[in-house]
């Protein structure tokens, strides 16, 4: 019984093992075949392992991953938000231009980047600077949020906070 059971085996892995042999056809083109074919000069290919990788369950990102104790690279912030910006009056700028600041808690991690979001929209450049400054905006009503960014992953944004500028033009 065993030794029929050892050759049933055998024929499963055969296929596995087949090999693949090289030629070149009647007109010059390099071919490929499981067979030698006959009148032609076939050698044998060496192939290397069978790459293969296992299917894995999908991972739940609320979950934490079974044996990693590690944190991960983005962790939110416990505190992220806009300071210096009048919510209840107009903010007097002739100019338009003014400074913001941004209260973060944790400081900010060392690939991570504050971007400004003026009207839902990029403003500047991002930068490591927890101090902002706006220039030539125009009067109005307006809503400005941070971002923390890392390169193009928004990793967090503050809540936005809507206000208005006011500027006068003198004559």
């Amino acid at each position: 019984m065993r030794p029929l059971l050892l050759l049933l085996l055998l024929s499963f892995i055969s296929p596995v093992m087949a090999q693949i042999y090289k030629y070149t056809d009647a007109a010059g083109n390099t071919a490929y075949s499981n067979q030698p074919p006959d009148g032609v000069d076939a050698r044998a290919v060496d192939l290397p392992p069978i790459n293969s990788i296992e299917r894995q369950p999908p991972v739940d990102p609320a979950q934490p991953l079974a044996g990693n104790n590690t944190e991960p690279t983005h962790r939110a912030y416990e505190k992220l938000e806009l300071t210096g910006l009048p919510t209840t009056e107009a903010l007097r700028a002739n100019n338009g231009t003014f400074t913001i600041n941004v209260l973060i808690k944790p400081r900010l991690q060392a690939t991570h980047l504050l971007r400004l979001l003026l009207d839902s929209q990029p403003y500047g450049q991002p930068g490591n600077v927890p101090t902002l400054q706006l220039v030539n905006i125009d009067r109005g009503e307006h809503r400005l949020a941070v971002q923390v960014i890392d390169g193009e992953n928004v990793v967090q944004q503050s809540p936005a906070v809507t206000f208005t500028v006011q500027r006068v033009h003198k004559p």
